[in-house]
């Protein structure tokens, strides 16, 4: 079953049915033979943009993302120390860590990552957009 990464915006983009999603995306995310993940460093970024009141949510971070998860059938996506290493050998090409995070997980795990950042492709990991 082919597993795809969610960056944080599509996911938020995904629960919330926003325009801002390209009908591939919402193809691939949509297709049952599809494990789509939610990375915890996705849970983490959405929690600190909610303290800073540059993420409104009705409910906590916690009780959102695991009703969304459960709502949508996604994977929660640990954080290992492997994929934290991995951020050793990554070029500066991003300097934001949860996405560089992201990126590393997406080439260990070798998963394909959902982003509209076009400076994740610059790491070589496979992205759909």
């Amino acid at each position: 079953m082919p597993r795809l990464l969610l960056d944080t915006h599509v996911f938020l983009w995904w629960v919330t049915d926003d325009a801002n999603l390209t009908a591939a995306t919402r193809r691939a995310i949509a297709d049952p033979n599809n494990e789509c993940c939610l990375s915890m460093a996705s849970c983490w970024e959405m929690a600190i943009k909610s303290s800073l009141g540059k993420l409104r949510l009705a409910k906590s971070v916690e009780r959102f993302v695991t009703e969304q998860l459960a709502a949508n059938s996604f994977a929660l996506l640990p954080i290992e120390l492997r994929h934290a290493a991995r951020n050793e050998k990554l070029p500066f090409h991003h300097r934001d860590p949860f996405d560089r995070l992201l990126i590393a997980q997406a080439m260990v795990e070798k998963i394909t990552i959902v982003t509209a950042d076009q400076i994740f492709g610059k790491y070589g990991a496979k992205t759909l957009w």
